[in-house]
């Protein structure tokens, strides 16, 4: 009955967010032990516990989602985003801002060295680029909202001194962000999987989804995949970590390879 259990919510998992711990069912027992200890209920219990209080999915959200994330992660990418790309969406949509999403941000350090490096370029007038940050984890976007990363994060093993002194101020054993940049992102919780949620996201420029895909199947990559082609204006531009290829799935995307880094844009209409 126990290990029914773990199959069970392994697949409440898979349909809820497309994690898919099949081959995994030590990892997620591991996972969700402690949890499990503090409600004093079995795997087949948690199943039932689930459907009967739905916040439990934040809960539970935070004990599988991996946060690791910082600041100017995969510089190449992000230089290409605010150098070229950017650039070249401002001369051809000038009467209204451009907007960039950033899914599964986690605790923020993406969108805003987003928002730094727009600044850095000084191409990009107060208010004609808007930053908006999304995740499963309710937790982590807290963190991202309150902007302030503790100085011993590993947060920081990447980020150029000029921009740290430059966005950052020391506060209480850490760094705040700035008021410029923290106005330039807006957080909100979002399901990859949830067609509602990110259909009301609305319509975007450029898209950064990094590092997400490799957790999930073939199935699921697709299903996310056609989900973000929605979400991007014609001509706009999909940003995937190094790892992760789409260009097998035929989903109407152009390959760019810069030399540097690559990265797709939508085909236009």
């Amino acid at each position: 009955m126990q290990d029914h259990g773990l199959l069970m919510l392994n697949q409440m998992i898979y349909e809820y967010c497309g994690l898919n711990y099949t081959d995994r069912l030590s990892i997620l027992k591991e996972k969700l032990a402690k949890r499990l200890t503090e409600l004093g209920i079995s795997h087949w219990e948690y199943c039932r516990y689930l459907k009967a209080t739905p916040n439990e999915w934040d809960v539970l959200a935070e004990l599988l989602t991996i946060n690791e994330t910082y600041f100017y992660r995969e510089e190449n990418q992000l230089l290409e985003c605010c150098s070229i790309v950017l650039p070249q969406l401002r001369e051809k949509h000038k009467t209204r801002p451009l907007k960039i999403w950033s899914a599964a941000c986690s605790s923020g350090e993406e969108p805003y060295t987003l928002a730094m490096l727009i600044q850095e370029t000084d191409k990009f007038p107060s208010g004609s680029v808007e930053i908006i940050g999304t995740d499963i984890n309710k937790k982590v976007l807290q963190k991202a909202e309150k902007a302030w990363y503790h100085s011993g994060s590993f947060a920081f093993r990447r980020i150029p001194e000029n921009l740290l002194k430059k966005y950052f101020s020391e506060e209480n054993g850490g760094y705040q962000i700035n008021s410029e940049i923290r106005k330039m992102v807006q957080f909100q919780e979002l399901n990859l999987l949830n067609t509602e949620q990110t259909a009301q996201l609305g319509k975007v420029d450029v898209i950064f989804c990094r590092n997400v895909l490799i957790y999930f199947d073939q199935v699921t990559t697709k299903r996310v995949i056609q989900c973000l082609h929605q979400n991007l204006l014609p001509g706009g531009y999909l940003f995937l970590g190094h790892a992760e290829s789409i260009t097998d799935l035929a989903l109407g995307f152009q390959k760019i390879d810069s030399g540097k880094t690559f990265y797709y844009r939508k085909e236009p209409v």
